[in-house]
């Protein structure tokens, strides 16, 4: 699917209900026409991720997700070749009597290779690009990060055992960072960028009413006024608009249609995840809170 304009795209998101600014969306558009990774920055729970998942289901095609954390290597980033299936090649070999060399050369072939997402990506065979989502880049070391820099450079990857293999079809890719480390500005440099910010009141109410239209519109409101005032406390871990989402569906899943303070001392668990974030809430706080939402 082509789009021919930012208007038509921030439709096509919309209609998947993802509702971007028209800043997110030039950024979105521009990564596809010029074909540009687009590493999108943020706290956690903002939807960085689910923009990848949006754009794979507008554009048809595969979602391939490498989900960094500290130690990530090639072998779960790139390739690993099938030791099990090698050793069991290398016995059957033997029982036929096949010559040593002729197995060497069978074992490092095409078929024992274990692709993993970056090489999933850029594989030739592809007859369309996938969407290729590099979550939360930076918990990785800087080291996959030099790595990643020259892979999105050529899009192509050299495999010592059989060659150089290159992409047909350049991948759209997403980048996320939560900025819990500086990403390099060589990598950055690479990419288009966009910042995502927490929404507005009236951006996470449509997305609440949206996602969840099970729940009363009174719900909806108390909830989405509640979270954008927990936000303006001090806090360890400020919730996204994920929790909110969880939060709203929660208190459907107890019947509920409006907020009281009981059962906001009884759910805060579901969108604070740490004990000295509720227990700042809970109580007093959250009555407080409630009194400012009441009636919106």
């Amino acid at each position: 699917m082509n789009f021919e304009s930012i208007t038509e795209l921030q439709r096509a998101l919309a209609g998947q209900n993802y509702f971007a600014e028209r800043s997110l969306a030039t950024s979105i558009y521009l990564a596809l026409r010029l074909k540009r990774p687009l590493l999108l920055e943020g706290e956690a729970g903002v939807g960085k991720t689910e923009i990848a998942k949006v754009l794979a289901s507008l554009l048809d095609t595969e979602l391939i997700r490498l989900q960094c954390y500290e130690g990530l290597d090639a072998s779960h980033a790139v390739y690993e070749w099938n030791y099990t299936r090698q050793m069991m090649h290398i016995r059957l070999n033997e029982s036929r009597g096949t010559s040593s060399d002729e197995t060497e050369a069978e074992l490092f072939g095409p078929k024992f290779l274990l692709k993993r997402p970056l090489l999933q990506a850029i594989d030739a065979e592809r007859t369309r690009a996938p969407v290729l989502l590099i979550d939360e880049l930076d918990r990785s070391d800087d080291e996959f990060e030099a790595y990643l820099l020259e892979v999105l450079s050529d899009y192509q990857i050299t495999v010592p055992e059989i060659g150089t293999i290159c992409a047909k079809h350049i991948p759209v890719v997403i980048l996320t960072s939560n900025r819990t480390r500086e990403v390099h500005d060589a990598l950055k440099r690479r990419c288009l960028y966009h910042w995502i910010d927490y929404p507005s009141f009236d951006k996470e109410l449509s997305i609440v009413r949206a996602k969840v239209p099970g729940a009363s519109e009174q719900l909806s409101r108390q909830v989405t006024r509640f979270v954008q005032e927990v936000r303006r406390e001090e806090l360890y871990k400020i919730p996204g608009i994920a929790e909110s989402l969880d939060w709203v569906t929660a208190l459907v899943a107890l019947d509920q249609t409006s907020l009281d303070p009981s059962v906001v001392d009884e759910t805060l668990g579901v969108i604070l995840k740490y004990q000295d974030d509720v227990q700042k809430i809970k109580g007093g706080a959250a009555r407080a809170i409630l009194d400012r939402s009441a009636g919106l």
